[in-house]
């Protein structure tokens, strides 16, 4: 007898611990206070099939002005992101270059841009999840790209693989689903565009215009001028290892002049 109260008594105190932690992750909630981060209870975003553009094998080349990040042949502009206490001396991207794309080498670590950029910007880069399936929900095709500051944009094989929308393709990871869910098949390339705004800051450093950020996959519109509340000013740019062997290729960055800093002056009349 002595023994199935020990047994009961267990099982309450499990059964306490247990909701206590729920109740604690349900107290968590997205900015707009109607979810909880990573909830399959949310509704998911309508599929959206993109147009043609951007499924060609071969990328287009990037616009005149652009900063050529990868230029399909060496990964001299990135930087190993290897958070391991005995991470070589060597910081050079441990991924693998193939013809004209790389691809993650699984558990290598992350890697990053040498370089950082300030101020408001497009970052466009193509990317593929392996074409044969394997896994499900956050374990097929996972990825991401960041921007220093800003929140993850998840790189994910959202095509008719079902998982947390604010988890999927283009989601701005545990924050906000895209609009729609824009994604191509396992093993064709997609496309993001990144518009990057960055907050605008008065002399003493408050913010007088919040920091946004507009997202297109496939060409279609996910994220439309996102407000965020961050005053990072400059930030580099990173690809994720999740452990899926996910290519890119393509990228590159366009800085972003206001009217004020243009400088190119009007033609002359012609005569």
């Amino acid at each position: 007898m002595k023994s199935n109260c020990t047994t009961v008594l267990l099982f309450v105190l499990i059964s306490t611990v247990s909701l206590s932690a729920a109740d604690a992750k349900s107290g968590q909630r997205t900015t707009d206070g109607k979810w909880r981060p990573g909830d399959m209870a949310r509704p998911r975003p309508p599929v959206v099939t993109p147009s043609g553009w951007g499924a060609d094998e071969k990328p287009a080349a990037p616009p005149s002005d652009a900063i050529v990040l990868f230029d399909g042949t060496s990964l001299g502009k990135w930087r190993s992101d290897a958070k391991k206490a005995d991470a070589p001396a060597d910081d050079s991207a441990k991924w693998k270059v193939e013809q004209g794309y790389f691809e993650i080498v699984p558990r290598t670590g992350g890697i990053r841009t040498r370089e950082k950029f300030k101020g408001d910007y497009q970052w466009h880069v193509e990317w593929a999840t392996p074409t044969e399936v394997k896994g499900n929900s956050q374990g097929r095709g996972n990825s991401g790209v960041f921007i220093g500051g800003l929140p993850e944009v998840q790189v994910l094989d959202s095509y008719d693989n079902d998982t947390y929308p604010d988890g999927q393709a283009s989601a701005l990871y545990n924050q906000h689903p895209p609009y729609v869910n824009a994604s191509r098949k396992p093993g064709e390339w997609q496309a993001y565009d990144i518009i990057v705004e960055r907050a605008k800051l008065d002399d003493k450093g408050q913010i007088t215009q919040k920091a946004r950020l507009t997202v297109l996959h496939n060409g279609i519109v996910v994220h439309h001028a996102r407000e965020l509340d961050t005053k990072v000013q400059e930030g580099d740019l990173a690809l994720q290892d999740h452990g899926n062997p996910v290519r890119f290729r393509n990228i590159w960055l366009r800085k972003l002049n206001n009217d004020e800093s243009a400088n190119t002056p009007p033609p002359a009349p012609k005569p």
